[in-house]
């Protein structure tokens, strides 16, 4: 699994303009949080850089966040303390998670950014899903985002690059993905990554990073899910939308 290191000095223009703040991020998932009162305790085990976390804890939760990349973690500790939050940051990849938390740890996971994919394979995405259910308390809630899978591999190999420019913080860049697509769905795929921040008076500044992924069919997530000792209660999927969201709960 690679780390996002480049990326997670520019990922703000990754993130999507009704997303980009902590309590935009946080309000997207406002069907979940609706139903946890105040102190709830939380788990953002893939935060990236932090806009979840964030927004979670500012919204009265008892936040931990990890991620496989020092380089996020480090970002999510810095937004914690710019919001005057206390986010709880750790590295850790999901296999490590039960060597830092004890079982039935958190009232909800969060799984989102489209990460599970970085898993190895269905070995690796199965005992990621294990270590996130052992934190959960019973009746506690995985939260979990994914890309259509089916879609991506529909479309093949290809190079996807933004129709417009994206604008963060004052500065613009064009983001760039790069996919490859193997022939085997068992097989490694990569997405290449690439933000070009644009600046008409001086370079163009262009960090990348190509990442290793590992793609699953819905109905592959679903059993993986039940076998993990965790139930659906809902799901977003449609095979022609680009991503959707699955709750399950710890049974």
């Amino acid at each position: 699994m690679t780390g996002y290191g480049e990326l997670a000095e520019v990922y703000e223009w990754l993130i999507s303009d009704a997303k980009l703040t902590p309590a935009e991020f946080a309000a997207s998932f406002g069907d979940v949080l609706g139903l946890l009162p105040p102190g709830t305790d939380v788990l953002d085990c893939s935060c990236g850089t932090g806009q979840l976390a964030v927004g979670l804890a500012c919204l009265g939760a008892r936040v931990v966040a990890t991620d496989a990349s020092e380089a996020m973690v480090r970002r999510t500790a810095e937004l914690s303390e710019e919001f005057g939050t206390s986010v709880r940051t750790v590295r850790a990849d999901w296999e490590e998670l039960p060597g830092h938390f004890d079982d039935a740890t958190f009232d909800v996971v969060f799984c989102v950014g489209n990460s599970l994919h970085h898993a190895a394979g269905a070995r690796g995405r199965v005992a990621a899903l294990e270590s996130m259910a052992r934190l959960l308390r019973r009746g506690g809630r995985l939260v979990l985002t994914s890309r259509t899978w089916e879609l991506v591999r529909a479309r093949g190999s290809r190079l996807d690059i933004t129709d417009r420019l994206v604008r963060r913080n004052g500065r613009d860049a064009v983001v760039v993905y790069r996919w490859e697509i193997a022939p085997l769905w068992e097989q490694e795929h990569h997405i290449e990554i690439a933000v070009a921040q644009v600046d008409a008076t001086g370079p163009v500044l262009v960090r990348s990073e190509l990442l290793s992924c590992w793609p699953y069919r819905h109905d592959e997530l679903e059993a993986e899910l039940h076998q993990v000792g965790l139930r659906t209660d809902t799901s977003t999927f449609n095979p022609e939308a680009e991503n959707y969201t699955v709750v399950a709960s710890k049974v």
